[in-house]
């Protein structure tokens, strides 16, 4: 691919062409790429020479740490592009037509952020859910107190009017029979 196709590519994945910030960095580089070098001789790698002449890494990082080839780079040309050697981990400038591998590198922190959200994430939910069966049993006491409370009213509201309903049921009875003497009373008369 040429050098822009993979920048699109990288891109497309959620990275970029990787940036190479010191000679461990390099080393672990070359020795992977090493796996590839029947299939391309080199990767092409984030470094670009802006409009004014500075080389800068794709992802703004710090151009701290350099692994030319000998003679390299070469010229002042802008349109240029950075090949990393499958073979030596050095590096070369190539027009960036050039068909090469590339390596794409992705932020340190994407991992452990989307990690980080998917935990806060559970922590959120667990939260919620425990505020809710809290929620719940409140609500489940609360009615259980409140039938409690009501059916024991009820009861004695019922066992009140049984009582007054037996006294006046007595009540009724005395004055039958008070009636009814009354009523032998003057007929014995």
């Amino acid at each position: 691919m040429s050098w822009a196709q993979s920048v699109t590519q990288c891109i497309q994945s959620g990275g970029m062409l990787t940036s190479v910030e010191d000679m461990v960095e390099s080393n672990f580089l070359t020795e992977h790429a090493d796996l590839y070098t029947s299939k391309t001789s080199g990767f092409w790698i984030g470094i670009y020479r802006n409009v004014n002449g500075q080389l800068l890494w794709q992802d703004n990082s710090a151009l701290d740490f350099v692994n030319w080839d000998e003679g390299q780079p070469s010229g002042d040309e802008l349109a240029f592009c950075v090949e990393l050697s499958a073979a030596t981990g050095n590096w070369s400038v190539l027009p960036c037509s050039s068909q090469k591998g590339f390596i794409c590198k992705k932020p340190k922190n994407a991992k452990k952020d989307k990690a980080s959200g998917h935990m806060n994430m559970w922590i959120l939910l667990t939260l919620v859910l425990i505020i809710l069966l809290g929620v719940g049993f409140m609500i489940y006491f609360s009615f259980k107190m409140k039938t409690r409370s009501g059916t024991g009213r009820e009861v004695r509201w019922g066992s009140r009017q049984l009582e007054y309903s037996r006294a006046l049921t007595a009540g009724d009875n005395g004055n039958d029979a008070t009636t009814d003497k009354e009523k032998n009373d003057h007929s014995v008369v």
